[in-house]
């Protein structure tokens, strides 16, 4: 399967791309195909994300970067270097687990400068020193490992990896065992590190949040390949597959029927309403797709209310469910042809709360919308519920 998006990254095709490049790199285990042909260009400097569910190909990937896994076929360069083959401890490459992996026996200031004092570098107490400045540790140099939070040993193996100052620094799941609002904090303070140091950060992840706050670059993986590549923003507000509508954020996907294609808009008969959607944003090539509009760009109002988005106005729907989640209210709406529609409303203040039963319109802004293939699963990439 091919990429959906295009990938800007593919650039220089010859061995002065100092970046790390993947071509038509497969890994097969038996007859399953963890990962299919992947082409892949992570610019120097940049902050890159591997995001996808459990399976789809994302630590396989990662852990072929590092060395830890041989490829079935294809190749891996870094810097106009095939490495492809090359020991883990020959590549300029460092890896930062979930697990952390410190030495329990030896404190915050040996455990970084490990790596330094294996390879008889000198000045290591200088550069220790400095390293443990960048992640804020310098007042716990002396203290164990298991003296320090879940945080503030994440920063320790982080900065033990830095201080070798590799080419790229792979990051697998690095903060899946943090609480949520740790894990928050990390996320910016990752970013923040990435930018002082400027290296090649790979992060591979499950976490769309995680992903979207840190990342210059997201690449959602599925089955073994790129879905779609891109900027967070972009892949959120226009992604080309059902899988990314669904996968990045929630989605309402209804089925509709193109009935016109011009230059800058696509129109669709949706259950007997007419709606548009910019060319741009329009990925079906039949006559039937999937229009996409994200839960909070759907503005909801009493039945012929005047709503603040011209163009698209859904009459008929039936509140079927309220949740009150502070910032805003969710709501689901039952639509004349029975199917439930998201409803995401900022709470303001400015309009009151809709209760269950009331009848109302919705209504979006065109620009907001897309439109993806049919042929394509509306429930694809859906995160499931655990039972």
């Amino acid at each position: 399967m091919s990429q959906v998006a295009e990938t800007p990254q593919a650039v220089a095709q010859d061995g002065s791309y100092d970046g790390l490049r993947l071509r038509a790199l497969t890994k097969s285990f038996g007859s399953f195909h963890a990962v299919k042909e992947l082409d892949l260009d992570v610019p120097r400097g940049s902050f890159f994300a591997l995001l996808g569910p459990s399976g789809c190909g994302k630590t396989t990937t990662l852990r072929m970067v590092a060395g830890l896994e041989t490829p079935t076929s294809g190749t891996i360069t870094l810097a106009g270097n095939d490495i492809t083959y090359a020991k883990p401890y020959r590549r300029p490459v460092n890896t930062v687990f979930q697990s952390y992996a410190l030495f329990p026996h030896l404190d915050i200031h040996e455990n970084v400068a490990f790596g330094l004092k294996r390879r008889k570098s000198s000045d290591v107490d200088r550069q220790v020193q400095e390293m443990l400045e960048l992640v804020e540790l310098e007042a716990q140099a002396r203290k164990r490992p298991a003296q320090l939070s879940g945080g503030q040993q994440q920063r320790v193996a982080l900065a033990r990896a830095l201080i070798n100052r590799p080419e790229v620094l792979l990051l697998d799941e690095p903060l899946g065992a943090l609480d949520l609002k740790l894990r928050r904090s990390m996320q910016i303070e990752l970013k923040r590190i990435q930018v002082d140091v400027g290296l090649t950060f790979i992060h591979v992840t499950h976490d769309q949040e995680e992903a979207m706050t840190m990342a210059d670059t997201v690449a959602v993986m599925n089955a073994g390949v790129i879905e779609q590549m891109g900027a967070p923003a972009d892949l959120y507000e226009n992604p080309r597959s059902t899988f990314v509508a669904n996968f990045l954020g929630q989605s309402n996907l209804i089925e509709g029927r193109i009935t016109q294609r011009a230059s800058d808009v696509v129109t669709v008969e949706m259950h007997g309403i007419g709606v548009s959607i910019p060319a741009g944003r329009a990925h079906a090539d039949g006559d039937m797709g999937w229009v996409g509009i994200r839960p909070e760009k759907v503005l909801i109002g009493e039945p012929g209310e005047a709503l603040d988005a011209p163009g698209n106005t859904i009459p008929g729907g039936v509140i079927s469910d309220v949740s009150f989640v502070g910032v805003s209210t969710q709501y689901l709406v039952r639509m004349p042809w029975g199917q439930e529609i998201q409803v995401f409303a900022q709470n303001t203040g400015r309009r009151r709360l809709f209760r269950q039963g009331e009848s109302v319109e919705l209504s979006w802004r065109p620009e907001y919308a897309f439109l993806l293939d049919h042929a394509q699963d509306a429930a694809a990439g859906a995160q499931k519920e655990d039972v």
